[in-house]
């Protein structure tokens, strides 16, 4: 062991950065890296967020496209073919918004709308926000209740 192969054992320094402010000897004095003057010298700037300086923003360079419905009611879609699938995997024999969410299918705010894609074979009760004609025709035929929440 010599003297210039000593070092501090693994772990014990954790100098955090630079140390700014410190003197101009340090390197880091004077005015602590952060150049002269403006809002980015100050304590407690902050930008906004997608500011670029005096150059023009990314969301306004770009051209605006579409439109967005703040209207628009989305639902969740099972057809009747998913359906038949559903009640085997999960022994359901009613279809609501609970009973969806419990096995994971939907979540707690979605809305459901039953569509008449295939066929059902099986007997539900369903409580749900909408069913096409088609869906409610099958599920009819098949002995099954609708109630509309």
């Amino acid at each position: 062991m010599n003297l210039h192969t000593l070092k501090p054992a693994a772990g014990s320094t954790h100098r955090e950065g630079k140390r700014l402010g410190r003197g101009n000897s340090s390197g880091k004095g004077g005015t602590s890296t952060k150049g002269n003057k403006g809002a980015q010298s100050r304590a407690g700037y902050n930008s906004r967020r997608g500011n670029e300086g005096g150059q023009m923003p990314l969301q306004r360079r770009l051209p605006k496209r579409g439109f967005k419905n703040i209207n628009r009611i989305s639902y969740k879609v099972l057809n009747l073919e998913q359906l038949d699938s559903l009640v085997e995997r999960y022994q359901l024999t009613e279809v609501t918004p609970e009973t969806l969410y419990v096995t994971g299918l939907i979540n707690r705010t979605d809305l459901i709308k039953i569509l008449g894609k295939g066929e059902l074979k099986t007997k539900l009760t369903f409580r749900v926000n909408a069913v096409s004609e088609s869906a409610k025709a099958a599920i009819e035929a098949t002995g099954g209740t609708i109630e509309i929440i």
